[in-house]
């Protein structure tokens, strides 16, 4: 088996078919992206002399023959797509995308053959070297989009969801709504508190660990099916949230609302007879410790609620155990529930179609391949049509009165992302409705509409991305061209992992990163906040790099919580293939907000409020091409500093060519 397979062609995109000696089977390859122009550079090849037409079959499917006069020989133009090719394009198989959405059962298409042959035009010195260059539209953002992969992968099976659908998913994105308002209505009615903040999305991403199910969102087959996370969350709001007060005297009222909650669970439930006699003995200590005490300061207050909650918690969580478990189970039941209904409203619209929800089919296979975007097992259905409003620097996309917002520099780009990935809408007529669908899924997954005054709420964390800086500095140093989660609204690169398969497949993902078995290639790996699928990240890296003997790396970046520390980075710490590990503390960097595809340019950039770790897991090939050097580390500290984005795009204004230059961070601690 080689050790490094690095098969490229012009502008570094991969060679298809692989060279013979790579241990690599090609995958149908991308076309060639380019805008669409409005009428073709030559004039059309008429017939007669040396030409002859062009085959029926090319001809109905929008290809077209001119002449350059610059390179002196003919190119094939599509009037339909906007393709240029400098070869004969090979004519696709006619099928009913109905009947035979594969197109498996049509026969092979039978091209005639040229009466003469074409004439052979002189190539150029730089074609004989590099090949003819092909045209290129760069789009300019905070993104790279042009960066072609490294990643080589196991082959996977197509997706078994449905293709996204707007009337599916704004009834899926309703019932979800209302599932995330009944957690909120159990936690009042039983316990006597709120929800706790951002659990309900944390649940989502822990069951959807282990979840097995049929549904993209809704969790539905789990085991166990009561979430621990759930669970602890829940029983730490009880019987009082506590949070840090600022004052004294918040302190001493924070303490004596502990007391009293205290005191009326075990007097409302069924608690035994020995916690209620100890609760209630620790409860009339307290209020007589406040009565009696004058003068007492924070810190007595804070010692005071901190050994009132030692003696008192174990009581009171074996008091409420049993309600709080009811709290989880009736939650994953209505989840359920909800994903069979949305099933059942998914096979509807199907057999309107003629089509059927196909079963779930695991491939086994060691066939190797450059990592591809998500592919379907069934073709897609009729899609509504989705209103699509511009405003001034913003598109409103509104179906069924629910609009939706997007900046229209991130709606280009995902223009981009689209023209590169899928490959069933060359017109782009599926387009719209698309967009739809995933935006509402995000905004549905976070509980909250981007584009409202709540915007800045703390759940934007989950979306945020490194500065461009970063990127662009991983990319270079470390050879990084994968993200291991991100989304369409927040990646960089056009290649990388999301949450959701279906959803996100047209504009690139390569689905969950659980999911992913690469085989090599240099990745970005920063997950949202939710220990169990940290945890599970952690595994599935370490599993990766003690199966491949080909070059991997993975930058791992963490937040530095302490106290307790999170068995994610603390099995990441421990892992032997570290090979480096720092840490940058908080408020010394900067991420771009989670909300950046509605927000203001200014309002982009956040200090972090909590230190980042940085490690560097790598095999030994890993290890070996891409070595984290004290220069290469430092560049990649420099470009976290905060400001390092504004500078960039400041030296790009007055100097496009410069580059800048690295500095020592000293006040990074490396480890």
């Amino acid at each position: 088996m080689n050790e490094e397979i690095d098969v490229k062609g012009p502008e570094g995109r991969p060679i298809w078919p692989p060279l013979d000696n790579a241990n690599v089977s090609p995958i149908p390859p991308q076309h060639v992206n380019m805008p669409i122009p409005t009428t073709p550079q030559g004039a059309p090849i008429t017939p007669g002399g040396l030409e002859f037409d062009l085959p029926f079959e090319l001809t109905q499917q929008g290809w077209r023959k001119f002449w350059s006069k610059r390179e002196n020989r003919p190119y094939f133009w599509n009037k339909l797509t906007g393709e240029s090719l400098w070869e004969m394009p090979i004519a696709k198989p006619q099928f009913d995308p109905i009947t035979d959405p594969l197109g498996i059962c049509a026969p092979p298409p039978s091209l005639p053959l040229p009466t003469t042959p074409l004439p052979v035009a002189k190539r150029r010195a730089s074609e004989d070297l590099n090949g003819p260059q092909a045209k290129k539209f760069v789009l300019a953002g905070p993104w790279d989009l042009d960066v072609p992969t490294n990643v080589i992968i196991l082959e996977r099976s197509p997706c078994s969801y449905m293709h996204s659908h707007p009337e599916v998913e704004a009834y899926r994105c309703s019932l979800l709504a209302k599932l995330r308002q009944c957690y909120q209505e159990l936690c009042h009615s039983r316990e006597a508190i709120d929800a706790p903040k951002d659990s309900f999305n944390r649940w989502l991403m822990e069951r959807k660990v282990i979840d097995s199910g049929h549904d993209p969102l809704l969790p539905s087959n789990c085991y166990p099916e009561i979430s621990l996370s759930m669970y602890k969350e829940i029983m730490n709001d009880i019987p009082i949230k506590l949070v840090r007060p600022k004052f004294t005297g918040d302190a001493r009222k924070q303490l004596s609302r502990y007391a009293e909650a205290a005191k009326k669970i075990m007097e409302s439930r069924n608690a035994e007879a020995e916690s209620r006699k100890v609760v209630k003995w620790n409860v009339d200590e307290t209020f007589q410790w406040l009565r009696k005490t004058v003068g007492a300061t924070y810190d007595d207050f804070q010692d005071r609620l901190a050994h009132l909650k030692q003696q008192c918690q174990p009581h009171l969580t074996e008091t409420v155990k049993s309600s709080v478990e009811g709290i989880c189970l009736k939650i994953y039941n209505l989840s359920c529930e909800y994903a069979k209904k949305v099933r059942e409203k998914s096979n509807a619209i199907l057999k309107e179609h003629g089509m059927e929800l196909p079963p779930v089919i695991p491939m086994t296979t060691t066939r190797k391949v450059w990592c591809y975007p998500i592919q379907f097992v069934i073709g897609c259905p009729r899609l509504p049509v989705v209103e699509y409003l511009p405003d001034r620097d913003q598109a409103l996309l509104r179906f069924q009165g629910d609009t939706l917002i997007i900046n229209s520099t991130h709606l280009q780009k995902l223009e981009h992302l689209y023209r590169h990935s899928c490959f069933d809408d060359r017109k782009f007529e599926l387009f719209i409705p698309r967009v739809w669908v995933m935006l509402k899924r995000y905004s549905t997954f976070l509980g909250v509409n981007p584009s409202s005054n709540n915007a800045n709420s703390d759940v934007h964390e989950t979306q945020a991305s490194l500065p461009v800086t970063v990127f662009e500095c991983l990319n270079r140093t470390f050879g990084v061209t994968f993200e291991c989660f991100a989304s369409p609204l927040n990646c960089y690169f056009k290649q990388y992992c999301s949450a959701f398969a279906d959803c996100d497949s047209y504009f690139g993902s390569r689905g969950p990163f659980l999911q992913l078995k690469a085989v090599s290639g240099s990745f970005e790996v920063h997950p949202p906040y939710c220990e169990e699928l940290m945890e599970a990240a952690v595994n599935h890296m370490e599993r990766l790099l003690s199966e491949s003997p080909e070059p991997l790396s993975f930058i791992v970046l963490m937040p530095d919580y302490r106290e307790p520390t999170p068995n994610a980075l603390l099995r990441i710490e421990a892992s032997q293939f570290k090979r480096k590990q720092v840490t940058i503390p908080a408020y010394e960097h900067e991420f771009r907000h989670g909300f950046q595809h509605v927000l203001n340019r200014s309002e982009l950039n956040v200090r972090s409020a909590h230190g980042t770790v940085i490690v560097w897991l790598q095999n030994a090939t890993g290890y070996q091409r891409w070595e984290p050097t004290e220069e290469r580390v430092q560049s990649v500290l420099e470009a976290f500093r905060p400001g390092r984005e504004r500078e960039r795009d400041r030296q790009e204004l007055l100097s496009p060519t410069r580059q800048g230059s690295a500095s020592d961070n000293k006040d990074v601690l490396v480890q």
